[in-house]
């Protein structure tokens, strides 16, 4: 018997009430596109023998699922915060635009919208300061552009906003991709604003 079919037949059996198959009149041979249907549901992987009881529903089985990144971004946002992630402990590189060579702050920033959104930023945190829509930090939303002064008058840094107060960015020498709070400090003395780039708006 066909390794799919026999997939097909034994989601049926976990999910059928007994009664059907314990009625003669039940005809087991499948036609191709019923198994083909069954078989979008059976390539998820069953739950291991013992790990739920009867009656008890997939997703009361399930673990608990993972805090997520970034509970309260959906779509664009959310493509990007979570890309943004992925990138954490590359380290810090003056002039850095890749992860094989590292990242200063708005390379890390441009690198994660080019390669979620598609969209080319400026090629320095106080010309990308300069571009885009100004948001309030009371409205600030997962996406948008943090931006500091570090030393000077001058927006010198930039990071990318993942709600609750967080924002990740590529800080500084030495150090690698992280995220931070917008309440430290360090962080809160030096904060700017936020922009939202045109491609969020």
């Amino acid at each position: 018997m066909p390794f799919q079919r026999m997939k097909s037949l034994l989601l049926l059996a976990v999910l059928a009430p007994a009664s059907v198959f314990a009625s003669p009149m039940v005809d087991t041979d499948l036609h191709d596109w019923q198994l083909d249907r069954l078989s979008s549901v059976a390539s998820f992987a069953l739950p291991s023998a013992g790990s739920f009881t009867l009656g008890e529903t997939a997703a009361e089985a399930a673990d608990p699922a993972p805090v997520a990144t970034v509970p309260q971004a959906t779509g664009l946002r959310k493509v990007l915060a979570d890309f943004a992630m992925t990138l954490r402990n590359i380290r810090y590189h003056r002039g850095g635009r890749e992860p094989s060579t590292g990242f200063d702050c708005s390379g890390f920033v441009r690198y994660v919208y080019q390669h979620t959104l598609g969209k080319e930023l400026p090629g320095d945190s106080a010309s990308q300061y300069l571009a885009g829509t100004k948001v309030d930090r009371a409205e600030m939303k997962t996406g948008d552009l943090v931006f500091f002064r570090i030393r000077g008058k001058n927006v010198s840094h930039v990071g990318i906003y993942l709600g609750d107060g967080r924002f990740i960015h590529s800080p500084s020498s030495g150090k690698r991709v992280s995220v931070s709070e917008l309440s430290e400090t360090y962080w809160a003395k030096r904060f700017v604003g936020a922009k939202r780039p045109n491609v969020l708006s």
